[in-house]
């Protein structure tokens, strides 16, 4: 999908109000009511969100606000005390993560999860979707499975070729650097070729020489038309890229809007400040420490 369609996605959400939990106006992502508890902490209790189709939303908040929860209560890495969400007019609750992948909703996270014994090739290859030849009748089908490999193999290195890691599709993944793994991360993520894609701290970690190749593989993403929400503590790349932010602070949506409205937000200042403090037009603070969420 082209840019500019993008832009007229980008358009329509002039016109939205910057409230909590605001309706949007071609949502791929509903959440209702969704609360999880660890003993006497809550530590999320989202009343009502909307993620636009087709933009890039930030998610964030101080350490402990509940970003990495949401996402993991969202994708089916932990179970829910209350509510549900829809993706793309699916409920998606009780399904495991493999199962939500399945319906384009893909996530990458924090630390990456590549696969370090088996090489780049091997990793991305783990993630195409319906390959006959790991069925029990299918396995017999030699010509269709071989076919469907070859053809996932070929995927596979146009994503590793445009993540610049083609050269490294014989090394082990353990090889890689941590930069190198989230990208791929990403690129193993688009085996699925997913309509959303959830990035949770996606430069933590990285080598500064990697992060502006990171920003632009991301706004890449959201260019073909895809969604991406993402968890960061950098507000320089929070701004700088993000169409919509949500901020959560004590699990709950306290702010949304674009990057203007919460550079100026009240809430969001003494969510990050603390209330009381003294400067008012303070924005809140880069955070370059990792999540303990």
């Amino acid at each position: 999908m082209s840019s500019d369609v993008n832009g007229a996605a980008a358009d329509r959400m002039a016109g939205v109000e910057p409230v909590p939990g605001v309706a949007k106006p071609d949502p791929i992502l509903v959440v209702d009511g969704v609360r999880r508890s660890f003993g006497g902490l809550t530590a999320v209790d989202v009343d009502h969100l909307e993620v636009q189709r087709g933009t890039i939303t930030a998610l964030i908040g101080p350490n402990g606000a509940g970003k990495s929860t949401l996402f993991n209560l969202l994708t089916g890495f932990d179970r829910v005390d209350a509510g549900e969400w829809h993706f793309d007019g699916t409920r998606l609750n009780g399904l495991g993560g493999h199962r939500v992948a399945r319906r384009g909703m893909v996530r990458t996270f924090q630390l990456t999860k590549a696969l370090t014994r088996l090489t780049v090739m091997e990793n991305m290859l783990l993630a195409a979707p319906r390959q006959t030849g790991e069925r029990m009748l299918g396995a017999f089908a030699r010509p269709v499975w071989r076919a469907q490999e070859a053809a996932n193999r070929e995927r596979a290195e146009h994503l590793l070729e445009r993540f610049k890691l083609l050269a490294k599709k014989d090394e082990m993944a353990g090889s890689l650097s941590g930069g190198q793994r989230k990208l791929l991360e990403m690129a193993r993520a688009l085996m699925v070729e997913p309509s959303m894609i959830m990035l949770d701290e996606p430069m933590a970690g990285v080598n500064p020489a990697l992060v502006q190749s990171l920003l632009e593989h991301i706004t890449a993403l959201r260019d073909e038309g895809r969604t991406v929400l993402f968890v960061e503590h950098d507000m320089d790349v929070i701004m700088g890229i993000s169409d919509w932010i949500v901020v959560l602070a004590e699990g709950k949506v306290i702010a949304e809007g674009r990057p203007s409205d919460i550079r100026a937000d009240q809430r969001v200042i003494d969510a990050y400040l603390g209330a009381g403090h003294d400067d008012s037009e303070q924005e809140p603070p880069t955070d370059s420490g990792g999540s303990h969420e």
